[in-house]
């Protein structure tokens, strides 16, 4: 009895320990792996906490395989696009401007009542003041209301302003995001003709870039705080080498 009393302690601060090392999201915010991961661990590790035949080491290293595979796949997911794309899947769109996106929801084997309630529990109980809605790739749904239904509304303030716009990562982790970069009308040559407008030399120094269908830009690089440009139009050109060596002569 006692022999089993020490053994379940110690699985359980084993798995305990392990699901620290995993991440501190909860079961809704999990990637599907990590949800699979996290079920699996669980189911293993009440076997060795129930029979005392089997070896603890053997209950323990089935643990430790799984937890070195999910940050394995962490780890691939984060540098691979395709392959993050293959396991995580990626956000869909399933409300936009000209409404619901049928096709969508049977993609994501979804019925109108589960978009309602999805909507209810963001706080918004009709169609119409939705201007997109998301299914993000842990199943939750993220909503960008119409400018009339958003927090303090512009109905309160008698204000018209103009309807949001949904903006894309067009650059993630130094990689070149090249199906969002269509979503808002930017191409590669595009891409670089910006790049060094900002005087950024490498895509793989970009943490991230986010850009609207307005022009606005949101952007980070490594070691650096983000940046905020209102219109990628109009970027005033930033002095080069020879205009600062005339000014020293000046």
């Amino acid at each position: 009895m006692l022999v089993l009393f020490i053994r379940v302690q110690i699985i359980y601060f084993v798995v305990l320990l392990f699901l620290r090392i995993m991440g501190k999201r909860q079961i809704g915010e999990m990637q599907p792996y990590e949800l699979v991961i996290t079920l699996i661990i669980a189911d293993l590790a009440t076997v060795p906490m129930s029979d005392a035949n089997i070896p603890l080491l053997n209950g323990i290293l089935p643990l430790a395989i799984l937890v070195l595979l999910h940050y394995s796949i962490t780890v691939l997911t984060r540098k691979s696009i395709l392959l993050r794309k293959f396991i995580s899947g990626k956000s869909i769109i399933v409300i936009s401007p000209e409404g619901i996106n049928y096709d969508a929801l049977k993609k994501l084997n979804m019925n109108l009542n589960d978009l309602q309630e999805s909507l209810r529990q963001c706080n918004y109980f009709s169609f119409e003041q939705v201007q997109y809605a998301i299914v993000e790739t842990n199943g939750k749904m993220s909503v960008i209301p119409t400018a009339e239904s958003a927090p303090a509304t512009a109905k309160d303030v008698n204000a018209n302003n103009p309807p949001p716009e949904l903006p894309s990562i067009i650059v993630s982790d130094g990689k070149v995001m090249k199906d969002n970069m269509s979503s808002v009308n930017f191409s590669e040559e595009k891409l670089n003709k910006l790049l060094n407008q900002l005087n950024i030399k490498k895509v793989k120094d970009i943490i991230v870039m986010n850009l609207d269908n307005s022009g606005k830009l949101y952007y980070q690089l490594k070691g650096e705080q983000y940046k905020v440009i209102p219109d990628i139009n109009n970027i005033s050109p930033s002095p080069n080498k020879s205009s600062k060596k005339q000014k020293k002569n000046s």
